[in-house]
């Protein structure tokens, strides 16, 4: 008899497959974020992002005190320092700080590793899941450093560790155990840890852990150009596919981070196959991963248990590249849901990030809380590599103009060639206010798009140019601008945000009867510590920047999104609620 949980997953990806918007625009691969050179973010991002470094430069992420033993880090080698690397390198370019202490981790870095050039023990003849993964996180931070600093040394160590130690584990990598029946469910922290012994393999309780050490090594194959990789990463790709990830209840986070490298290897060899690949399985992870205020169950199906930055992170991302590589503008929207519901709630008062809480039918509750107030080990490093994603991805690029994909106050400065393409500034309260004024600071002399966002909550959208009315038309989530700008000119718009009931995410968590509020992209909730019933047709307005009210009620509604409150935190009793009966 076939596997139930094969069949399930068939009939997902077949339905995914037939329900992929059909493509509206051509292929999207000459569109590309711009550099951290050429943005400066204002704003409440940009304060998120130093929030966050400054974090990243406490005393528990400093050279002598970053470096963990392997029982220290909870049998993670590598993990700890590879994502503090990865954090600090990103926050560093997002915000044009200078790091304290990050050359000096970097240089201390070789004197960490074993004799044969990567973090841990050396397990001949066995694969250790979570070592893989954590020395993944190593080389992803390392190779965003050396893409910033292009440092010999740091490539040097780069290679050893993907010869030394991927490489030469490749030959177990088709027999990772991917039946849902070998697999230890149903167990498991927030932070992972080993879950046994399976023929060469020790395992891990974050099921597919070893899929973020492939998107590690996929990262290193890009820099190192090395063909020798190629065949490794083939065969740790080809069993990806082969997982049952409802079955086999795979951690969310280890299923995004693998997605995010068939992205990386789809742009590296051109293969469109691995982003229609991504593209299922982000639509899987909706239906099955995915919270009703856009955070994540931390395995797929386990609707009991907590959500985590990391793969909220990981989401935000592969959102953003897949709009980048089909056009869609579903991707977009989902993006920008992320960012403000999910990704800004968990950023905790001190810039760290950490864990909630998973409302439905399987906690009993409608109510958002917090779980873990921080996961210093791994979920605020990877804040850093989120908000720093987020003001790249604020805005791309291809040969004939540029694409604000959300509208963040700043500068943008996109260069072409040694000339300046066009370089302006945004002035805005989205998604608070309903206004924005793009200012031209310096233009070529040629026509420039310029590509602006029309998502689907925006309603009424006028646009004027120095005060004349320009008649544009949404389509594939933009409205386009094509002129010959030059210095001093002034774009206008001004728009209504859509607000109303909407149904939920999670058909199986949830019931029929159930809604959610929002405002735009943002989610809005009632602080309260007892669900809220509301008649089929209440209405609700904007009674302030951040308030809205039922009408007729008196009951205010806030949003999910916060700038790092005080309040969420353990100790102050705070819930939200967020599904309405």
């Amino acid at each position: 008899m076939k596997n139930p949980h094969h069949i399930r997953l068939a009939w997902s990806v077949f339905l995914c497959c037939i329900l992929l918007p059909v493509r509206s625009m051509a292929h999207t691969s000459d569109i590309v974020p711009v550099s951290y050179e050429e943005i400066n973010i204002l704003g409440e991002l940009s304060q998120r992002v130093h929030k966050n470094f400054d974090r990243l430069e406490e005393q528990k992420y400093q050279p002598d005190h970053v470096f963990l033993t392997e029982q220290q880090s909870g049998d993670w080698p590598g993990d700890t320092e590879g994502r503090t690397i990865l954090g600090l390198t990103l926050d560093a370019q997002a915000s044009h700080r200078t790091p304290k202490y990050l050359d000096e981790i970097i240089r201390r870095i070789p004197s960490n590793l074993n004799q044969k050039g990567y973090m841990g023990t050396i397990h001949e003849g066995k694969a250790h899941e979570q070592q893989l993964s954590g020395n993944g996180w190593l080389l992803r931070g390392l190779c965003e450093y050396y893409q910033w600093k292009g440092l010999p040394e740091v490539r040097k160590t780069i290679a050893g560790i993907a010869h030394n130690l991927f490489l030469e584990a490749a030959g177990q990598y088709a027999s990772y155990p991917i039946d849902p029946d070998k697999r230890k469910q149903n167990v498991g922290a927030e932070s992972g840890s080993i879950a046994g012994i399976e023929g060469n393999w020790i395992l891990s309780t974050d099921i597919g852990c070893v899929f973020i050490g492939m998107d590690g090594l996929i990262h290193a194959y890009a820099i190192l150009k090395d063909k020798t990789l190629k065949a490794p990463i083939e065969t740790l790709i080809d069993k990806f596919l082969k997982v049952d990830l409802t079955g086999i209840k795979a951690q969310t986070h280890a299923t995004l981070t693998a997605c995010r490298g068939l992205v990386r290897y789809a742009e590296l060899t051109g293969e469109r196959r691995y982003i229609d690949e991504a593209a299922r399985r982000f639509r899987l992870y909706v239906d099955n991963g995915m919270t009703e205020n856009y955070e994540n169950y931390n395995w797929f199906d386990r609707f009991e248990t907590w959500t985590e930055p990391c793969a909220i992170v990981d989401s935000y991302m592969l959102a953003m590249q897949l709009w980048q590589h089909t056009g869609e503008a579903y991707y977009l929207e989902q993006a920008e849901r992320i960012y403000y519901n999910a990704i800004c709630h968990t950023q905790r008062r001190n810039g760290g990030f950490g864990c909630d809480n998973c409302p439905g039918l399987a906690t009993n509750t409608t109510l958002l809380g917090v779980h873990a107030d921080e996961a210093h080990w791994c979920c605020t490093m990877r804040g850093g590599e989120g908000l720093s994603c987020a003001v790249r991805y604020t805005c791309f690029k291809d040969k004939k103009g540029v694409y604000l994909t959300s509208f963040r106050p700043g500068r943008f400065i996109m260069k072409h060639g040694r000339k300046n393409l066009l370089d302006f500034s945004v002035d805005t309260h989205y998604p608070f206010g309903s206004n924005v004024v793009i200012t031209i600071n310096k233009s070529t002399a040629k026509p420039t798009s310029l590509h602006l966002p029309a998502l689907s909550w925006i309603a009424d959208l006028e646009v004027s140019l120095n005060g004349e009315k320009k008649k544009l038309t949404a389509a594939n989530g933009f409205i386009t601008l094509t002129e010959k700008f030059k210095a001093g000119d002034k774009i206008t718009l001004t728009f209504r945000q859509r607000t109303g009931f909407e149904p939920v995410l999670n058909k199986n968590n949830t019931r029929s009867t159930w809604r959610r509020a929002f405002s735009g992209p943002l989610m809005l909730g009632m602080e309260t510590n007892a669900p809220v019933s509301l008649p089929s047709d209440a209405r609700y307005q904007q009674t302030g920047e951040q308030e809205w009210t039922i009408v007729g009620t008196g009951q205010k509604l806030t949003p999910v999104y916060h700038l790092m409150s005080p309040k969420v935190w353990s100790d102050t009793n705070y819930h939200k609620c967020i599904l309405f009966q």
